[in-house]
């Protein structure tokens, strides 16, 4: 029984170094490869910072689409919601004009938001 548990203990060790080193490996080719795309991508900034505002405008129109589907005082599927560089454009027809300014109030409240235009919301009043 003994035998069988420092057999086990010992594969375990093994495995355990093996890993370990093959894990080093990856963090050393991955900081030399770091080393190598960095002078590119400083020249690409440009592309890198419009690549993370269209996540941010992505993130921003989920956040006020879901806050206004959680939220039982806005007709959320009626208003179609666009981000366009941290600015969020509402359309749609909502029932009142207290749901359309709630829900231009709800948008202005998420984070990254910068301005709001509520043009294209009407209400059915």
């Amino acid at each position: 029984m003994t035998t069988v548990f420092n057999k086990k203990w010992t594969l375990a060790a093994l495995a355990a170094s093996a890993l370990s080193l093959s894990v080093s490996q990856v963090a050393l080719a991955e900081n030399t490869a770091q080393q190598a795309t960095s002078a590119p991508l400083m020249l690409a900034g440009d592309k890198m910072d419009k690549a993370g505002d269209a996540v941010s405008d992505t993130w921003i129109t989920s956040k006020v689409k879901s806050s206004f589907l959680a939220d039982d005082s806005i007709s959320g599927l009626d208003i179609k919601v666009e981000t366009n560089q941290g600015v969020v454009s509402l359309s749609g027809v909502v029932p009142s004009d207290a749901e359309r300014d709630l829900a231009v109030e709800k948008a202005r409240a998420i984070e990254g938001v910068r301005d709001v235009s509520a043009d294209g919301l009407k209400s059915s009043e």
